[in-house]
């Protein structure tokens, strides 16, 4: 009898062994956002993830252990208990389909680039992070000047301004408390590092973090941590700051002296130098100096499907339970695809217009994601606005494409063999 007891509990328990959990991306799920930390969580713990690409809306697939089920319950996310039969089926419909398998293996390392202390605005990757309980580091350039960066896989660019133009908030705030204050801390920590102004700290640390990609990191930048970036890149060797800002007057040969090359997703733009207008260049699109036509119930982009089998990278970055995303405005809402270099992969897009709203590319070991506008839940969200509560957006399907980001670090193709 007790052999038989024991007989029973033995099966019982490889049954419960042998269960894997499946955390839905469909429109089953109820909290996308905390799933995602979910799958952090597990990683975090030493254990593997399956990134199903394009099943349900990119579910993932983990073994039942470390109390996972009560942490979704404590969550709010949607799980399914998955027996050997169902799981026979699932991996005969990734076969079958336009799906995949990505193996997550290990956690990885987040830092966001910004300045300590609060901010005027709001950065959404943060926001994200902290929502779905992913653990990350703040740096900022004493960090980078110290190559503290390198630590990290993945690193974010809070909205911020390369150029070291102060935002090109010159116009409607260079009187307040806040743009003092940030003037002031800019400049002492150039001092501090030996340079003589603003603009030449940030297009030095520019470089390092583009170097920091070429090494192999994983670059992630939201609104005008994109085009800054790119066009501090581009005018390393050149002023293009106006007197307001540094002092000195524009280099008055400037637009000859902009070395494209050196930077790694846009070409051939042009800068807008007139501190008085709140714009970089011409990479964004729809411009900031001329009336946007549209309501937010009229501004939405599409994603690309691509291949998941042949294309695993982008089709991770666009794993979603919808196809079509609500639009939203930032300082740079998007990027105008005439000033793409062509090797950018474009992500996603609004039809019919030269609007690209997320895009990805290689540079050296390393990759760059960006994504246009500042929230993608508050579609005008300006300077002062309350915090976006995301208890009330749980299934965003634009903050998803943040999260998408975070965990692509940890992934591999998936041996067929295995």
């Amino acid at each position: 009898m007790n052999f038989i007891k024991y007989m029973t509990f033995f099966f019982l328990m490889n049954i419960a062994l042998s269960q894997k959990i499946l955390i839905p991306m469909d429109n089953v799920q109820t909290n996308h956002l905390k799933a995602y930390g979910i799958a952090f969580l597990h990683l975090e713990n030493g254990n593997e993830i399956e990134w199903l690409l394009n099943y349900r809306g990119g579910s993932f697939l983990m073994d039942n252990q470390d109390n996972i089920e009560n942490t979704c319950l404590v969550r709010g996310v949607n799980y399914e208990l998955i027996n050997s039969t169902a799981l026979s089926e699932i991996f005969t419909t990734i076969e079958s389909n336009n799906m995949d398998i990505i193996l997550l293996e290990k956690v990885p390392k987040i830092a966001v680039y910004s300045p300590p202390g609060k901010q005027h605005w709001d950065d959404a990757v943060t926001l994200a992070l902290t929502f779905a309980d992913i653990k990350y580091d703040v740096v900022f350039d004493d960090e980078v000047m110290s190559n503290k960066i390198n630590d990290y896989d993945w690193l974010h660019l809070h909205h911020e301004d390369f150029t070291g133009q102060y935002g090109k908030f010159y116009r409607s705030y260079r009187n307040k408390p806040w743009y003092k204050k940030m003037e002031s801390d800019f400049n002492n920590t150039a001092k501090k590092h030996g340079f003589s102004c603003v603009h030449n700290l940030k297009k030095f640390i520019a470089l390092k973090i583009k170097k920091y990609i070429s090494d192999g990191g994983f670059l992630f930048a939201m609104c005008s941590g994109t085009d800054s970036f790119d066009i501090a890149l581009a005018a390393h060797d050149v002023d293009i700051a106006d007197a307001v800002f540094d002092g000195t007057p524009v280099d008055p040969n400037y637009n000859n002296k902009i070395n494209f090359s050196n930077g790694i997703a846009f070409e051939n733009y042009s800068i807008i130098t007139n501190p008085m207008i709140y714009e970089f260049s011409d990479i964004d699109y729809p411009s900031n100096k001329s009336p946007h036509l549209k309501t937010a119930e009229q501004d939405y982009f599409t994603l690309f499907e691509f291949s998941a089998k042949w294309d695993p990278v982008p089709t991770m970055l666009t794993q979603n339970h919808v196809g079509v995303i609500n639009g939203f405005r930032g300082q740079t809402t998007g990027f105008n695809r005439n000033v793409l270099k062509k090797h950018v992969v474009i992500l996603g897009e609004v039809e019919n217009t030269p609007e690209v709203k997320y895009i990805h590319g290689n540079v050296g070991k390393g990759t760059f994601t960006f994504l246009g506008g500042h929230d993608p839940e508050d579609y005008t969200h300006k300077v002062g606005d309350p915090v976006t509560d995301l208890s009330l957006h749980p299934n965003s399907p634009g903050y998803r494409l943040i999260l998408n980001n975070v965990l692509f670090p940890a992934a591999r193709k998936k041996d067929k063999k295995t």
